[in-house]
């Protein structure tokens, strides 16, 4: 539907209501007086703003303020309950779900346990979970965001690398989601949702582009470019665990064929257990420095592609390994680049929890906040 033609009555109402909701989702609780300060309109205007705000149930009064001697002002939230989205991480044992709303506040996380159900079922149950555990209305979640550990050709709608989901169609995967569900749904890889969060909240923050090497059970690279992921002509860009390494690598392991092989998650449990550590890479302090030595110099063989290719401004290290490994893994995989490479910036991840999560809530916000938008251009004319 078109909005308002620009320059008219019903252009500069939807203008000014915008301006108004948005302000309400940057500060939080706002009275009509100090939205028309933050906005720069006068308090009548302001008065117009809020009441067709309140009007539209797109905010509601939440308590008041004392002005002083005169009676006290109201103060107006947004209404974040109006519109959620569910927030879904995907592994091979579980998923994990939590939901979102316009204020992007966090919720709690629920886990439901992979029990051989149908991918709407799958998802269905997570939605409600996440609901449940948050006091959440599950008829207002309108989008969920699934993270996998494969890769969705946008053009074919057709899943690959999916061996960790089994029972999960190749062919047409979210369109049946959103047939069966009813709700917007936007699947992505795990990995693209993880530089998500590290844009948003870690390490890649502040930076013009950044590389991230996620080492987990599989292998995985995304590449953030001034904060957006590439993802490929056929969404399966930075399958790196399969790339052949070189013979110069030999000695690090006389079996390893690829970078799976070589850094992928049973390469380091072993790697671990050889210097007596856990599974969690914890142990003697003086084995678990041997095996961050031994593990950077394998770390660094992954890395290498990846400035020839890419030359990033920064490679983050994620996933359980990069930060289990932490800034001293990042900064021995720096000291094994520098002969060659000079000096490079790898850094640990600075997303402590969740990643994958984190960046499909952070897709949402988006989405749960154009929708509410959406809203105040229906209510302008």
């Amino acid at each position: 539907m078109a909005g308002p033609v620009r320059g008219t009555p019903g252009w500069l109402r939807e203008t000014n209501d915008r301006t108004a909701l948005s302000l309400l989702l940057e500060h939080g609780v706002l009275t009509r007086n100090r939205i028309g300060e933050l906005s720069g309109l006068s308090k009548p205007t302001a008065a117009q703003m809020v009441a067709r705000l309140e009007t539209a149930g797109l905010i509601h009064a939440v308590g008041e303020v004392s002005g002083g001697r005169g009676p006290n002002a109201a103060s107006y939230a947004v209404r974040t309950d109006r519109m959620l989205g569910v927030a879904i991480d995907i592994d091979a044992e579980a998923l994990r779900s939590t939901v979102v709303d316009a204020s992007g506040e966090e919720r709690p996380i629920a886990v439901t346990p992979l029990a051989g159900r149908s991918p709407e079922d799958d998802v269905r149950a997570a939605v409600d979970a996440a609901c449940a555990a948050a006091g959440a209305d599950a008829d207002r979640v309108g989008a969920v965001c699934v993270g996998v550990q494969g890769a969705l050709d946008p053009r074919t709608d057709e899943l690959t690398y999916i061996e960790t989901l089994p029972g999960w169609p190749k062919q047409g995967i979210r369109r049946r989601l959103e047939d069966a569900l009813g709700l917007a749904v936007r699947i992505d890889n795990d990995v693209n949702l993880a530089a998500l969060a590290e844009r948003t909240d870690g390490a890649g923050r502040d930076t013009g582009g950044f590389a991230l090497l996620w080492m987990g059970d599989g292998l995985g690279l995304s590449v953030d470019q001034g904060g957006t992921v590439h993802r490929g002509a056929s969404g399966g860009a930075g399958e790196i665990g399969y790339l052949p390494i070189p013979h110069s690598a030999a000695e690090l392991d006389a079996d390893a064929r690829d970078l799976q092989d070589l850094i992928g998650g049973p390469a380091v449990t072993a790697l671990a257990a050889a210097h007596g550590l856990g599974a969690d890479l914890t142990g003697d302090t003086d084995a678990r420095d041997a095996f961050l030595l031994e593990l950077a110099r394998r770390v660094a063989v992954g890395v290498v592609p990846v400035l020839a290719l890419l030359d990033p401004e920064l490679v983050v290290l994620g996933g359980p390994t990069g930060f289990a490994g932490g800034p001293r893994l990042a900064e021995l995989v720096t000291r094994e680049l520098r002969p060659a490479w000079g000096e490079r910036s790898v850094v640990a991840t600075g997303v402590a929890a969740h990643p994958v999560l984190r960046g499909a809530r952070e897709h949402l916000v988006g989405e749960v906040r154009d929708a509410l938008f959406a809203e105040v251009s229906r209510i302008a004319p």
